[in-house]
């Protein structure tokens, strides 16, 4: 099992704290010294998770805040409330997520349910608390991608899945579009001098809630289907998926823009694996992405910063 490093004085922010990876990721930052911030949509799951933690980890310094990534205005709360304190920020964890829904539903702002909650919500959070990250003199965003990511495609035309909603194609361009983030924000950051480093991850196949929650998002009686067939597909429990972010938020030799996943594509030890053909479509396309997300979600210019 990875062992994370020494992360005593560090105040940490993961999103989807409460269960899967994140959940997993808290307990292991905590045991290893950080104080860390769990953003949650349910507080009361916030609070199940913390004590769970506590029992792993006991004396750990652990918030359970409140944010759904589905709500701009949420977002913008959550950080507020972070920026609002004295306290150093060292690092983003961008974990929460939600998974093929079976129909197209939107977010609080009219937004695609994938989109925005795996995109453009964290795409805001990571503008509106990169002033403090920018303070720590090492200050980390790690964000977590996918494999279907590697298939992805960005619908410049309908972002927002208008027409032809297809969950899986959806969900791709979400984590796709995580991953441009953390490619764009490496780049500017290295361009910039920043003291902060943008990294990457996936889980591969990773046993969590994700898989089944989305699918079952309010899902009524006729849209009820069977039981989807078991795979054969090799997977992993959390303990070893959690693994990949982990390294990317808190390992010293996890360098600018890096990517990590699983070194046998769906399961296994961490490795770092090379950018998809998907994410390398010209020297604009990272840039461009980005600079639609500023406009849709109104976040900060990086112009200025750092």
């Amino acid at each position: 099992m990875y062992s994370v490093p020494d992360q005593s004085g560090r105040r940490i922010v993961v999103t989807g704290a409460n269960s899967g990876t994140g959940m997993e990721a808290t307990k292991r930052l905590a045991g290893a010294g950080a104080a860390v911030i769990l953003g949650v949509r349910s507080l009361e799951k916030g609070e199940a998770a913390r004590a769970a933690i506590l029992t792993a980890a006991p004396g750990a310094e652990l918030d359970v805040r409140r944010i759904d990534l589905a709500d701009l205005a949420s977002v913008r709360a959550f950080a507020d409330e972070i920026l609002s304190e004295s306290r150093p920020l060292d690092t983003l964890i961008n974990n929460a997520g939600v998974m093929t829904p079976p129909r197209r539903f939107e977010t609080t702002d009219g937004f695609e349910l994938q989109f925005g909650s795996n995109f453009l919500g964290p795409f805001l959070l990571t503008n509106l608390l990169l002033p403090r990250l920018l303070e720590s003199p090492a200050g980390r965003v790690a964000t977590m991608s996918s494999l279907v990511a590697h298939r992805g495609k960005i619908r410049f035309g309908d972002l927002n899945w208008h027409d032809s909603y297809r969950p899986g194609a959806a969900y791709g361009q979400s984590k796709l579009a995580d991953l441009l983030m953390g490619l764009h924000l490496a780049d500017v950051a290295h361009e910039n001098g920043w003291p902060l480093r943008s990294t990457i991850a996936h889980p591969g196949y990773t046993r969590t809630n994700l898989q089944v929650a989305g699918r079952n998002l309010a899902r009524s009686a006729q849209d009820a289907r069977p039981p989807a067939r078991r795979t054969l597909l090799p997977s992993q429990d959390v303990t070893q998926g959690a693994e990949p972010i982990l390294f990317a938020a808190a390992d010293p030799s996890a360098g600018q823009g890096e990517y990590f996943g699983p070194n046998r594509t769906l399961t296994g030890p961490t490795k770092r694996i090379g950018i998809p053909r998907a994410a390398r479509q010209g020297p604009d396309f990272a840039a461009s992405l980005w600079a639609v997300a500023e406009t849709l979600t109104d976040a900060p210019s990086l112009r200025g910063m750092g």
